[in-house]
C-alpha cells in the first residue's frame, strides 16, 4: 500500500512538473505574441498610447483579484521601494516599445535575455550577495555575447540598440527591486505597475494621440488581454512546477521572437545576433543552475528545522 501511494505522489509530481512546463511555454509563448502586436501598433501609434490603452484594459481584467486582495493594499511596505519599481516598469516597457518601432524582435529580445546576467552583477554591488568566480566568468562571457549582437564592427553605434540595452539594464535594475521587496503579493505588485502606466500613458499619450479605428482598439484589448493571461500562466507555472525545473524555458522566447518577426514583418535575424543569444543563454542558464546548485548545498549543511 505504501509503494502505491509513493508511485501515486511521484506520478502526480511528475504531472504537475509537466503541467508547469506547458504553462510557461504557454505564458513565454503570449508574452511573445503580445511583443509582436504591440511592435505592429507603435508603427501607427505612440508608446504612451499603446502603453496606455495596454495597462487600462489589464489593470480591468485583474480587478476581481485586486478586490479580492483588497486588504493588502493599506499594509504595503516601503512605499518608496514600491514607486522606484513603478518608475523601472515603465522605463523599461517604455524603451521595448520605442526600440521595437526600429529594431527587429529578435534583437530587441536578445538584450533582454542579458537581463539575468546583469542581475547577478548588480546583486553583487547594491544586494551584497555573494557571486563566486565561475559566475563572475559566466558574466564576463554574457558581455561578450551582448557586444557581438551589437555588431560593433559596423563602424557606428546603432542607438535603438543601445535603448534596447538600456531597457535590459532598466529590467535587470526592476528584477532586484522586485527582489528585495519579495514579501509584497503579486497582485499588489502587478496592479500598482499597471497604474503607474496608465499615469505615465496618460501624460505621454496626448502629444500623438490618434483616436484608434474599432479593429485597432480590439487589438488594444488583445494586447491588454496577452499581457495578463502571460502573467497568469507563468505565475501558475511557478506554483505548479520548481523554478529550477520551468525558468529554463523562458529562453524559448528568442525563438518565438524569430518566429513572429519573420512571419509578421520578414525580418531574419543576422548571424551576430543568433551567436549573441546562443552565447547570452549560454551564460545565463549556467548562472541559474550554478545558483540552483550553490542553494542545495547550503540546504544541505544547514537543512531547515
Amino acid at each position: 500500500m505504501a509503494l502505491l501511494e509513493k508511485i501515486s505522489t511521484r506520478n502526480d509530481e511528475r504531472s504537475a512538473r509537466l503541467a508547469g512546463i506547458g504553462l510557461m511555454l504557454a505564458g513565454v509563448c503570449f508574452f511573445s505574441l503580445g511583443d509582436a502586436l504591440g511592435k505592429f501598433m507603435v508603427k501607427t501609434y505612440s508608446v504612451g498610447e499603446l502603453l496606455l490603452l495596454r495597462a487600462v484594459v489589464s489593470l480591468i481584467l485583474v480587478t476581481p483579484l485586486i478586490w479580492r486582495s483588497r486588504h493588502a493594499f493599506p499594509r504595503m511596505s516601503r512605499p518608496a521601494m514600491q514607486l522606484l519599481r513603478v518608475a523601472l516598469s515603465i522605463a523599461e516597457i517604455a524603451a521595448f516599445f520605442a526600440a521595437a518601432v526600429y529594431l527587429p524582435l529578435a534583437d530587441i529580445i536578445t538584450f533582454y535575455l542579458a537581463a539575468p546576467i546583469f542581475v547577478t552583477a548588480l546583486s553583487a554591488v547594491l544586494l551584497g550577495e555573494h557571486v563566486d568566480a565561475r559566475r563572475w566568468a559566466a558574466v564576463g562571457i554574457g558581455f561578450c555575447g551582448i557586444l557581438i549582437a551589437l555588431r560593433p564592427s559596423s563602424g557606428v553605434f546603432d542607438w535603438p540598440a543601445a535603448i534596447a540595452l538600456g531597457g535590459s539594464v532598466g529590467f535587470a535594475f526592476l528584477m532586484v527591486v522586485t527582489r528585495s521587496l519579495r514579501g509584497t503579493p503579486d497582485i499588489v505588485l502587478a496592479s500598482t505597475q499597471f497604474l503607474g502606466t496608465i499615469v505615465f500613458g496618460a501624460v505621454a499619450a496626448p502629444a500623438a494621440w490618434l483616436t484608434p479605428s474599432p479593429r485597432d482598439f480590439g487589438l488594444f484589448l488583445l494586447a491588454g488581454g496577452l499581457a495578463v493571461l502571460a502573467s497568469l500562466c507563468v505565475n501558475r507555472s511557478l506554483k505548479l512546477a520548481p523554478a529550477s525545473v520551468v525558468v529554463p524555458y523562458q529562453y524559448s522566447m528568442i525563438i518565438w521572437a524569430a518566429i513572429f518577426g519573420y512571419i509578421v514583418f520578414g525580418d531574419v535575424p543576422p548571424v551576430a545576433t543568433a551567436l549573441g543569444a546562443a552565447i547570452i543563454i549560454g551564460a545565463g542558464l549556467y548562472i541559474f543552475l550554478r545558483e540552483r546548485n550553490l542553494g542545495r548545498e547550503e540546504t544541505a549543511v544547514n537543512p531547515p528545522a
